[in-house]
């Protein structure tokens, strides 16, 4: 069920991948052509009627996943699959908003920042932290992790600095007392980064820094604006100059029908800096918008009357749905941007090992700002689809979202699509908002089917 192949019209090889194993292949056609052999004619590769290359090769292929006894085989293995993902304890994860105000005003911002939202949107005390921090101990006592990855996010995390030092400390003290590796990580827009915040994280484990830029200077400063409308572009670059190679830092963006044009220009603008050697990732992806936007907007969410108030969309809801009148735009711009990307020579991601996404972790966990725990950052500006608290109140709509969140499996409607160990069936934000059902998948199959091509050919250059 999960093999794939793609023809090297250069080297007259193909190029096999199964996406559960992640084996990764180049074979001659002839090989190839055994599993086409193994479907349509089996007595042609009995034992006795091939020589020891195919012999060994059936070996080789059946030891990395690409022959298995019969399609239950692959089912059972994929349901395996995703309950040993679940399941994990190898690694406990932490996502903190310290925050849901934000010091921008983007232009595809849905999240409520309207009049006074941002004055009294929700920010973590200094109490609350502490309360975190035993919540998160009582965690590492139970799981007994290798390793934790405390995450900033927001809003602009960047606004409320007290309880990013104060996790930060709180989480190393636990970490050493246990063994721990503690990885620390910010999510932000940049404007308020600075080398001496940086210089005092990376001591306790500091170790990634996400940065937004939306297309070149002219397209970010207008999509991307301070609140009085000033642009955010030039001091973000800055900030980003003064702290890569001190830090690992990747640069996001988010594009729209308008906004898409001027990205290769950002990325010449990027391939000049004195710090391009030291970005980790560059890599892009659409923008959520309400369903009633104009059509020039990529229309990516809503179908309820409320929008998820509160969590920065820059890093969640980026799926797209059966739906969608253009996601066929969408699945050609993410490729067409991933490979100007790779042209510019930056490292970005392959778009074939998207996932699965972290919602599907038991030990994931996203805490709001009032100590209320979510199952993944896009749903954090809905209160009702909070999964419980950090206090450990139990009320029986926390109780409801909970077991909603524990059989998420959208995958299983996605028949027998080869891409489903790498996809689970899609972001489970823009499932709930677009289609109103978590559980219903939202597919790009052709931006993975094209990722795959590219994918293969670096293989094939690589090899």
């Amino acid at each position: 069920m999960f093999n794939l192949r793609v023809p090297l019209p250069e080297s007259g090889e193909v190029f096999l991948m199964n996406t559960l194993t992640d084996a990764q292949l180049i074979v001659p056609p002839e090989i190839a052509g055994l599993l086409d052999r193994l479907t349509d004619d089996p007595p042609s590769i009995e034992s006795e009627r091939l020589n020891e290359d195919e012999r060994e090769a059936l070996i080789t292929l059946t030891e990395h996943g690409f022959i298995v006894p019969n399609r239950a085989a692959d089912t059972e293995a994929l349901n395996k699959f995703f309950t040993d993902y679940r399941e994990d304890t190898e690694q406990m994860r932490v996502t903190v908003l310290t925050t849901l105000q934000c010091n921008f005003a983007c232009d595809y911002c849905f999240q409520g920042d309207h009049g006074d939202y941002n004055k009294h949107a929700d920010k973590m005390s200094l109490e609350d932290s502490a309360r975190l921090s035993a919540w998160i101990e009582t965690r590492l006592d139970e799981l007994k992790p290798k390793r934790l990855t405390l995450t900033f996010f927001g809003g602009e995390p960047l606004l409320n600095m007290p309880v990013v030092y104060d996790q930060a400390e709180r989480a190393l003290a636990a970490c050493e007392k246990r063994g721990v590796t503690l990885a620390l990580g910010i999510i932000t827009n940049g404007l308020l980064l600075t080398e001496e915040m940086v210089d005092r994280l990376v001591p306790y484990g500091l170790g990634y820094v996400k940065v937004t830029l939306d297309g070149d200077r002219d397209t970010h400063n207008q999509m991307r604006p301070l609140r009085g409308g000033q642009g955010t572009f030039d001091r973000i670059v800055e900030n980003v100059r003064k702290i890569a190679g001190k830090v690992r830092v990747a640069i996001g963006g988010n594009f729209d029908a308008d906004s898409v044009a001027s990205y290769p220009a950002l990325l010449d603008f990027l391939k000049e800096q004195d710090f391009a050697d030291k970005l980790a990732k560059v890599a892009f992806k659409p923008v959520v918008r309400e369903r009633q936007a104009p059509k020039n907007i990529i229309p990516l969410t809503i179908v309820t009357d409320k929008p998820l108030n509160g969590t920065c969309m820059t890093a969640a809801g980026s799926g797209g749905s059966s739906i969608c009148d253009t996601c066929q735009f969408v699945d050609e711009q993410l490729s067409h941007l991933r490979e100007e990307t790779k042209k510019r020579g930056f490292k970005t991601v392959d778009g074939v090992h998207m996932g699965p996404c972290e919602i599907h972790k038991r030990h994931a966990y996203t805490i709001g700002p009032n100590g209320s725990t979510y199952a993944c950052p896009g749903f954090t500006g809905d209160p009702m689809l909070s999964t419980g608290h950090i206090d450990g109140r139990t009320e029986s709509w926390r109780m409801s979202a909970a077991e909603r969140f524990e059989h998420l499996s959208a995958w299983h409607n996605c028949g027998d699509c080869a891409f489903m160990p790498v996809c689970a069936g899609g972001c489970s934000v823009a499932s709930h908002t677009e289609l109103g059902d978590m559980n219903m998948p939202t597919c790009h199959k052709p931006a993975f089917e094209s990722a795959l091509i590219s994918l293969a050919h670096d293989a094939a250059s690589a090899s």
